[in-house]
């Protein structure tokens, strides 16, 4: 279909981070062919806006695809008309609907398939019933009350997980007895938990290894040579330390650089390209970037600070092992956090056992009870 054919924007997709958002560009152009690739316009922050905003003039999309903020912005401005749009798509959607996202989701919700005459309500109540837009909401993990109040957000709302693509309806409310504020912590360790259990990948192999702090990174060093990973992704929970981290990897040989949102999109975009095409062996970043991390070829990722919970776990071991590759998880820890590694390993119900890594090789070790 032409942008002649077209009168105005189909479906809406947003997403937490640049790098994700460019990523869903990229596969969309791919499935539009090179002929209607056009039809998929980026409304990314960080680029152009004004180019962005000459694109939508120019070549009439069918599709947007943005973050909150830059789609927010340029709706605003009238620059963007989407009261039409049959779809909108919430990609990584616990994400989107945090405090930093708050505001400019409440624009999105409000505005993208709401025919004219429709009043406005607040984020988490119900749309007008005139609402033909139906809301696709994307994430291994979701508490409940976003549940319950997508489903008010236009026609037959649709949760897709890894496996499965289901009516937000179909899905049980937590237990009876539970209070409203207990609902998120119940889902946590039901539902949500669940939905991450099955967002890994089925060929990983989960490992732990016991380590001083000031002996990690050496520890590091000899897990990527003992398991001869090739393309390796590093999580840590703070930015401070990366640069510390990649200066002792490079000091032992290997190539690596450091990731995060306090780099500008130039950097950010160089050291990915070069982290993807083989130039860097290790990626060292934060949760931030646990997500929206597309490298079909991670063949490792390092838990060299421990995730917070099992779902964030979940998003960070999720990025090996994609495509049926094989692929392995290491969380390195000190001794008093074992009993943390071991909770984790309860609540997901993989098994993640404890290893050693001696003359080259990464040895399964007994576990004491």
């Amino acid at each position: 279909m032409t942008p002649e054919q077209k009168p105005g924007i189909d479906a809406v997709i947003v997403a937490p981070s640049r790098e994700l958002g460019m990523q869903i560009v990229r596969e969309v152009e791919r499935l539009l062919g090179p002929a209607d690739k056009k039809l998929v316009q980026q409304l990314v922050g960080g680029a152009n806006r004004s180019r962005q905003e000459e694109a939508l003039k120019k070549n009439k999309p069918i599709i947007v695809v943005g973050t909150p903020g830059r789609i927010a912005e340029i709706s605003a401005a009238g620059k963007l008309h989407t009261h039409g749009c049959q779809f909108l798509v919430l990609d990584e959607v616990d994400q989107l609907l945090s405090f930093n996202y708050r505001e400019d989701m409440h624009r999105i919700l409000e505005h993208v398939g709401r025919r004219s005459g429709t009043k406005p309500s607040g984020i988490m109540g119900p749309l007008a019933r005139r609402t033909d837009r139906q809301t696709i909401l994307v994430s291994a993990t979701i508490p409940f009350s976003v549940v319950r109040a997508a489903r008010n957000w236009g026609r037959d709302p649709l949760l897709v997980r890894a496996k499965s693509v289901v009516p937000l309806d179909s899905l049980p409310a937590p237990g009876p007895g539970v209070l409203a504020s207990d609902s998120e912590m119940t889902s946590t360790t039901s539902s949500v938990t669940q939905g991450a259990t099955e967002s890994l990948p089925p060929s990983l192999k989960h490992y732990y290894c016991v380590s001083k702090i000031q002996h990690k990174v050496d520890t590091l060093r000899r897990c990527v040579h003992a398991l001869d990973a090739q393309t390796v992704i590093v999580f840590m929970n703070n930015t401070k330390p990366l640069k510390d981290v990649v200066f002792k990897l490079e000091a032992r040989g290997i190539k690596a650089e450091e990731l995060h949102g306090n780099l500008s999109k130039l950097a950010r975009a160089t050291t990915l390209k070069k982290f993807k095409e083989g130039e860097l062996r290790v990626l060292v970043t934060n949760e931030l970037s646990a997500r929206g991390l597309d490298v079909p070829e991670c063949d490792l990722v390092v838990n060299l600070d421990l995730p917070t919970d099992s779902i964030h776990y979940a998003h960070r071991a999720g990025r090996t092992g994609r495509l049926g590759r094989k692929g392995n998880v290491v969380t390195i820890c000190e001794e008093p956090e074992v009993f943390v590694v071991k909770k984790l390993r309860r609540h997901l119900g993989v098994g993640i056992q404890p290893c050693e890594f001696t003359e080259g090789k990464l040895v399964v070790s007994e576990e004491e009870e």
